[in-house]
């Protein structure tokens, strides 16, 4: 195993580290949405014996394990003491051990595609392995939210050109765990989303899976709408199902309908969407490489992808529909991805509610033929079975 370029001390009780005593863990009930942080205290001899600085990264190390977190200062004993580190519900479960177990804190290096960040930033265009490196520090947790916000903007400010869309999204798909069903035809439907209700999704994986096709559907949260397909089927079942679970479950019952963020599917893509929500980004290269990047991770074959188009969709008109269809269309040929592309009516809602609750209500309306259920949702979920059939 190599050793690390800059090895941290290893802290054990009764230790003292090289800058002052050891640190006890502590566990800060903050839910930092998908980002590691860390809390120091500005009176900690740790802090201010390694120069520390806030939002800077770190290594925390412990009982043989380390993790990446951005390190925030506070001046409230209550939340930290003076010998204590502080991790947030995210770091906490991430790092495995014990709330006041023995921990050592190190300054972390700086990830090594910085250089290629800074490029991107000053709209050069990027290499594959630029992308790659960059994929690899993001899905590992090396970039700070304030570099991740950088590359999103940077992105979707520059627009990406067709091959970097395919170099993003090739490395997006190459990071982290893949699926493989060793059959053929593997099917799947996805929506670019924007249309508040349009939850066909949860009605054509059952019936294509009763059909016999496979259909692994793994779905990311809102971006940009109330609900996403993950969102409304956690109302009704556990959607973060990790790796090992969702194959098993696919193989027993042929289908499914998860969060992709717990399996470890393009993990890079859940990291991104966590900047990208509150920003309400959402660019074309970047919505091409999360969904691409996802389904060839998932193993699928056959794509059947719906373009809403609407005055207030994320697609406003026919021609910038035409251009994402073969923005799509390019990049899923060179992932080895068969790829029908429809373009639809994104003008109005499908179906009745609109969040979560309702939305799956009017799913389940439809499933059980209740006479209350919204028939253009019914209808659109049936055409849309049709279509998943010819295209294999």
């Amino acid at each position: 195993m190599n050793k690390p370029s800059r090895p941290a001390p290893v802290a054990t009780e009764g230790t003292p580290q090289e800058n002052g005593l050891p640190l006890t863990l502590r566990r800060v009930a903050i839910d930092t949405y998908r980002e590691n942080v860390a809390y120091l205290h500005r009176e900690c001899d740790l802090y201010r014996a390694e120069g520390f600085q806030a939002l800077s990264k770190v290594e925390v190390r412990a009982n043989g394990r380390c993790i990446l977190a951005s390190l925030n200062v506070v001046d409230d004993t209550a939340i930290v003491g003076h010998v204590q580190l502080g991790l947030s519900e995210d770091a906490f479960a991430s790092l495995g051990v014990e709330e006041g177990h023995s921990v050592s804190v190190s300054q972390a290096e700086p990830a090594i595609s910085i250089p290629a960040l800074h490029r991107k930033i000053a709209g050069e265009r990027l290499t594959r392995q630029d992308f790659q490196e960059i994929i690899q520090d993001i899905a590992h947790l090396r970039y700070s939210k304030i570099e991740l916000t950088a590359f999103v903007v940077a992105c979707d400010l520059g627009e990406l050109d067709r091959e970097e869309v395919f170099y993003l999204s090739d490395a997006m798909s190459r990071v982290g765990r893949r699926l493989d069903w060793h059959e053929y035809p593997v099917v799947d439907k996805h929506c670019i989303g924007g249309i508040p209700g349009n939850r066909t999704s949860m009605l054509v994986v059952p019936i294509v899976a009763a059909h016999g096709l496979l259909c692994p559907k793994t779905s990311s949260r809102a971006i940009t709408s109330p609900s996403g397909t993950a969102d409304t089927m956690e109302v009704l079942a556990k959607v973060e199902l990790p790796f090992d679970e969702l194959g098993e479950l696919v193989r027993t019952h042929r289908g499914c309908l998860a969060w992709g963020g717990t399996s470890e599917l393009s993990p890079a893509d859940d990291v991104l969407i966590a900047v990208e929500r509150p920003l309400s980004i959402d660019s074309p290269g970047q919505m091409v490489a999360s969904i691409l990047s996802k389904k060839v991770a998932a193993g699928s074959t056959h794509l059947l992808l719906d373009i809403p188009v609407g005055p207030l969709a994320k697609v406003r008109s026919m021609p910038e529909a035409r251009r994402l269809r073969k923005l799509f269309e390019f990049v899923a040929g060179r992932m080895g991805l068969t790829l029908d592309v429809v373009i639809t009516d994104g003008s109005q809602p499908v179906g009745q509610g609109i969040g979560p609750v309702l939305e799956a209500r009017d799913v389940m309306r439809v499933l059980t033929n209740h006479p209350d259920a919204p028939m253009d949702l019914r209808q659109k979920s049936l055409r849309w079975r049709g279509a998943c059939s010819n295209s294999t």
